[in-house]
């Protein structure tokens, strides 16, 4: 994969599980944690259990915002904010291709860990048909790696 140059377009969280993503200007990832504020970052999402505490495919979600405009445009499926249940919304960002690599946002250095496919959960917690819009670009977990603060308008990049 050559490089490329994206963005933040926006930053959410939810603070419990199945609550409502909000959109925030900025946030802190902790490396090894996730982003304070959310659902994960504190033990409580819909998926965490003891076991699987501060796993690193739970730290962080990422989607392509042209992920959510070929929704609507392809599958009638309009996504609005927060409704697509991940944490940032990036630009020309190829994060299928970030799996197992390396890359930063703003000052924060993650890593690629697996595909984020959508879920019957999501799906029920946002709009019928967001599953099967989604599938195979519903986005990104990471790890964080390095702490610091996630801005909306933050550049990404591969390391």
């Amino acid at each position: 994969m050559e490089g490329f140059e994206g963005s933040v377009v926006a930053v959410f969280l939810a603070a419990e599980g199945g609550g409502v993503p909000q959109e925030t200007p900025e946030v802190q990832a902790v490396a090894g944690r996730g982003l304070q504020g959310d659902r994960y970052f504190a033990g409580v999402g819909t998926f965490d259990t003891p076991a699987h505490a501060n796993e690193p495919n739970r730290h962080v979600t990422l989607i392509e915002a042209e992920a959510i405009d070929a929704a609507r445009r392809d599958y009638d499926v309009a996504l609005g904010l927060g409704e697509h249940r991940r944490n940032i919304v990036t630009r020309n960002v190829p994060l299928n291709h970030l799996v197992d690599r390396e890359f930063t946002i703003g000052e924060v250095r993650l890593r690629g860990v697996k595909l984020c496919e959508p879920c019957a959960h999501m799906e029920g917690l946002s709009k019928p048909g967001a599953r099967r819009a989604l599938t195979h670009r519903g986005g990104l977990r990471a790890e964080i790696l390095e702490s610091g603060t996630i801005r909306a308008g933050d550049p990404i990049s591969p390391v």
